[in-house]
């Protein structure tokens, strides 16, 4: 039997053992994967190999991709989630422009926030105008099919001023999760949630 034979049974055994167990995990890519017969190296395997790793993009903690869709368009949201969420970690627009249609729509507008790609650009202005040192973790990335899934942790130290309170260099760290719609090329819509409550108690605007 040959190396290849064995390697597709083993797969085949522990996603049946997987399904078996009622478990959702993917199965890994085997060790032996390449040709050479040397094992993968952990950075090339799926979807690690998907990755933008450019050192100006922000790199995902945890990464999850839906292999169904194709390496080419798995790469691509990969890579617009690395950008958008640059933007967030940054505040620089080029990272947004990238990353967002033009008709880019947000389906949880808050008060006050335009619609359209000024909204995100005004957001991130309001928090660093609080939080100028404002740092954006991404902390897992899901892909499946045209959406990808979000969990993102904001952090920083209010030393500006939100609704006219100044801040005293109190630390903030929030959670938020997005679900990005993809189009042909870039983010068409979204939908988001933040916890906001405890950003406003960090703030000292809510107690």
């Amino acid at each position: 039997m040959s190396w290849r034979t064995l390697t597709r049974t083993a797969a085949v055994a522990a996603t049946v053992a997987a399904l078996a167990a009622g478990t959702a995990a993917a199965a890994p890519v085997p060790s032996s994967a390449r040709h050479d017969g040397n094992p993968e190296p952990a950075s090339h395997s799926w979807p690690q190999r998907l990755l933008d790793r450019s050192p100006d993009l922000v790199q995902p903690k945890s990464l999850t991709v839906d292999r169904s869709i194709g390496a080419r368009r798995a790469a691509q949201e990969v890579r617009l989630a690395q950008q958008l969420y640059t933007f967030w970690n940054t505040g620089r627009q080029r990272y947004l422009d990238a990353a967002i249609s033009p008709q880019f729509r947000d389906n949880t507008l808050p008060p006050g926030r335009p619609q359209g790609p000024a909204g995100p650009l005004a957001a991130s202005k309001t928090f660093r105008a609080a939080v100028p040192d404002l740092t954006c973790e991404l902390s897992d990335v899901l892909v499946t099919g045209d959406r990808i899934t979000a969990r993102l942790v904001f952090r920083g130290h209010f030393t500006g001023t939100f609704n006219g309170v100044r801040g005293k260099g109190q630390s903030v760290e929030f959670n938020a999760i997005d679900i990005q719609h993809v189009g042909t090329d870039r983010i068409v819509e979204d939908w988001h949630i933040e916890d906001n409550q405890t950003l406003l108690t960090q703030l000292g605007i809510h107690g």
